[in-house]
């Protein structure tokens, strides 16, 4: 990634407004630990990505001092409930799996370790942007996972069925969603429990829903880049032009990308290792293709819910925060364990947050998904980490936020309310959670 990722920017915005605002006072305990005192030290491990036991089965093996204990949650919003959970009880995992938007709420609960010491000789085998992605006013807090290109994946035989070719704009993209619904096709799916298709339009287009303005922070909902982003997402579900299959029944969301029934996705590398793992039908037929872009803008790929790096977290419930952090570094840059969870076969397709990530795209995408399209997709991912968005912060209630949009956008899938009936609730919403918690806001 280049020096200027949007979690560099996150980082610097995070620390501007915790300097000014008092917002955070956290800082991680020792947590030396020492294993030779009482043996092995064995180390809580919680994550969803697909390789993660593997990886904690070569590291096992090939430490005696530390051995990791590893649970499986269900997804990403599961985690932070659970986690949330444990904290509270006092009885917290060592090690989490998480992403970059989430980092700045669990500094501000006091719930991860400063890890700082022990990491930071191992920075430069990182690129800079992720390693931004686990530090808050300095300090490190998680050694970073992976870096998240985003791109469109879309279903060549369908659009060569009905003439079409990839949308390069969003007006392009709603016009092919218009012809293929004659045919019962829908070009794109929005799952009623996931916002993140309104955070990372809304990105694109330059909005800023979290700022920092003198001594506090700013929220803004219904910015210009916010509302252009809404106008697109209301005219694909005016028009009835997506599918409404949530990712509570992934089988059933995977079946329909495989028969057909939705020809285009949104993501990054790590969401397509669920499809070479539960498709049947349509290997080959898959293509990549950049972001659409805004009429008359240069590209711009957002770095938002599902785009954003990942981390592995230490808390600072652990113990042993020294062989936590450890174990964190092993699983980042050993070269078994990137290989692992980069590819979308063994792992999660995930993009390394290495220093050397590019040459890592081969593995990170699928030759059995694409075919004879394997060849441009490498290059379709390596330039979407060179227009990725460079201006986002994520807010100090993150967490919070994005839970009580989740219920808004759920009636914006039904058509019980308008994107920007949600947009003017979570306005008014966040300015009053952010009060509530004490940190000066304005908006």
């Amino acid at each position: 990634m280049n020096s200027t990722s949007p979690r560099r920017r996150f980082a610097r915005a995070t620390v501007a407004g915790i300097a000014l605002t008092g917002l955070l006072s956290a800082c991680g305990g020792s947590g030396d630990g020492d294993a030779s005192a009482s043996g092995p030290v064995t180390l809580p491990f919680w994550g969803w990505a697909n390789g993660q036991e593997a990886v904690v089965k070569a590291f096992n093996a090939s430490h005696k001092g530390i051995q990791l204990k590893y649970t499986k949650v269900t997804d990403q919003l599961t985690m932070q409930k659970q986690l949330t959970n444990a904290v509270k009880a006092g009885n917290g995992p060592c090690l989490v799996q998480n992403t970059a938007e989430y980092v700045t709420s669990w500094v501000s609960q006091d719930a991860l370790a400063d890890i700082t010491k022990y990491v930071e000789p191992s920075k430069d085998k990182f690129n800079a942007g992720s390693w931004a992605a686990g530090q808050v006013q300095g300090k490190v807090y998680g050694v970073p996972t992976s870096s998240a290109p985003a791109f469109t994946i879309y279903r060549t035989d369908v659009f060569a069925e009905y003439g079409l070719k990839a949308p390069t704009t969003w007006d392009e993209f709603i016009a092919a969603g218009k012809t293929l619904a004659k045919h019962g096709v829908k070009i794109t799916n929005y799952a009623g429990e996931d916002p993140s298709t309104l955070e990372v339009l809304a990105m694109q287009a330059g909005a800023h829903w979290y700022g920092i303005d003198g001594n506090s922070w700013k929220v803004n909902f219904q910015d210009e880049g916010t509302l252009k982003a809404a106008k697109v997402i209301q005219e694909i579900v005016d028009n009835d032009l997506n599918s409404t299959l949530s990712f509570a029944d992934y089988a059933a969301v995977q079946r329909n990308y495989d028969n057909g029934g939705t020809a285009t996705r949104q993501i990054s590398t790590w969401q397509m290792a669920g499809m070479v793992q539960n498709f049947t039908k349509s290997f080959g037929k898959w293509a990549l293709s950049p972001w659409p872009t805004f009429a008359g803008e240069a590209a711009k790929t957002p770095a938002g819910t599902n785009q954003s790096g990942g981390l592995t977290l230490v808390t600072k419930q652990c113990k042993n925060q020294r062989q936590a952090a450890e174990a964190a570094l092993w699983m980042s840059t050993d070269t078994g364990a990137v290989k692992t969870m980069a590819s979308p076969t063994t792992g999660n397709g995930v993009m390394p947050a290495l220093a050397d990530s590019d040459t890592y795209v081969g593995e990170a995408i699928s030759d059995k998904l694409l075919g004879a399209n394997y060849e441009p997709a490498q290059q379709i991912v390596k330039n979407s980490l060179n227009t990725v968005t460079t201006d986002w912060t994520f807010g100090p209630d993150w967490t919070a936020m994005f839970t009580e949009m989740q219920a808004g956008w759920a009636k914006v899938v039904n058509k019980d309310q308008k994107v920007t009936d949600l947009l003017a609730h979570m306005q008014e919403w966040t300015v009053n959670d952010l009060k509530s918690r004490g940190i000066s806001v304005e908006g």
